[in-house]
């Protein structure tokens, strides 16, 4: 299996949630010994990292580029990443990874890899009440590697931690960054992100009458349990002309928890899913996930299905009443946030929701 691995998205969240622990040092000390457990099981594969809010302590704060003062700059962290993820990306990227943790890689002629730092968009980060627009200038550095792309014929894929529809995603650089991957649908073939846990995805639709969808947002289930979710990770398969591919397919692995803390058990990874199967979709292009979002609305059995894979069939799942059902539903359709009403008005019309 391992030689079968071309790279692997490392969409970040290194250190636990007790952020009442934690210190400078601390994360420190967590994000080297992650990334040393990953090297030494995946020795000879490339590895393409984005930055979590809870590498930053406290945490979800990163103070913007221009805060040199060392008791509040963020760069200690972005420091410590140039040293350890310069094992895997090009020297060219040292200046925006220590600037911000965001770079952007070729990763094969014609096929290129932008991690982004999401954090910049962290509705709980302090330093955003300062500037919530652009604080690092990041979304100007994203719009010329996408230029650069369309330019060279290049597709690419988008990775980040937070993802753009999540509610701890400022509303105004969320809008910007829509309007960003409106205007480049032709380049980006597909987005990755974490931070939510769950195992769903976001669709983003041109932004006049948002009818029309023009890509997704590939939100992985997490190896931590958090509340009520078995531990996962995600495979994907890419061919072709990346997820344009009929070919394309992604697979979710798990395996039970309660199982695997019984005394002298070990961990019993199986395969939970296959997107196309599961869902019988003919690709992963966006009108196919637009359709299952759809389809899901009348067919309850497909919800149930989703439902059980969104926490990797966990014995402890919570129950899902109407209200539940449309939350769910209203997030797979909102890759903007805090623009619920409008990207979801239909749905709270079919349901009557309040």
């Amino acid at each position: 299996m391992l030689k079968d691995i071309d790279y692997i998205l490392w969409t970040g969240d290194l250190p636990p949630h007790d952020i009442w622990n934690q210190t400078k040092e601390y994360n420190l000390n967590v994000i080297r010994t992650t990334i040393e457990m990953v090297i030494k099981a995946f020795p000879d594969t490339p590895i393409f990292p984005a930055i979590g809010n809870h590498e930053a302590s406290p945490s979800g704060n990163f103070a913007p580029p221009w805060m040199k003062d060392t008791s509040h700059s963020t760069s200690w962290i972005y420091n410590e990443l140039g040293k350890s993820w310069s094992r895997w990306l090009p020297q060219a990227t040292n200046n925006t990874v220590h600037r911000g943790a965001f770079y952007s890689v070729l990763l094969r002629p014609s096929f290129r890899l932008i991690s982004i730092n999401t954090n910049y968009c962290h509705s709980l980060s302090w330093w955003l009440l300062v500037n919530s627009t652009d604080p690092a200038s990041e979304l100007k550095w994203l719009v010329n590697q996408l230029q650069h792309a369309e330019n060279k014929g290049e597709k690419v894929h988008i990775i980040g931690h937070i993802a753009p529809g999540s509610s701890d995603c400022m509303k105004i650089w969320s809008r910007n960054f829509y309007e960003i991957v409106h205007r480049y649908e032709s380049t980006i073939k597909a987005l990755f992100y974490g931070h939510s846990h769950a195992d769903e995805f976001e669709v983003f639709y041109e932004t006049t009458e948002y009818s029309r969808p023009t890509a997704v947002a590939y939100l992985a289930p997490s190896v931590t349990t958090y509340t009520n979710y078995n531990p996962a990770y995600r495979i994907y398969y890419i061919d072709g002309d990346h997820e344009d591919s009929t070919r394309a397919n992604h697979e979710t692995w798990t395996f039970d928890l309660e199982t695997a803390n019984v005394p002298n058990n070990e961990p019993l990874w199986y395969k939970l899913y296959s997107a196309k199967e599961a869902y019988r979709m003919a690709s992963l292009r966006p009108e196919q996930w637009n359709n299952l979002i759809d389809n899901m609305v009348t067919n309850e059995e497909r919800f149930e299905e989703f439902y059980r894979n969104y926490y990797r069939n966990s014995p402890v799942t919570p129950s899902c009443d109407t209200n539940c059902k449309v939350q769910i539903l209203c997030d797979l359709k909102a890759a903007k946030s805090n623009s619920r009403h409008q990207l979801c008005h239909e749905l709270e019309t079919i349901f009557k929701t309040n």
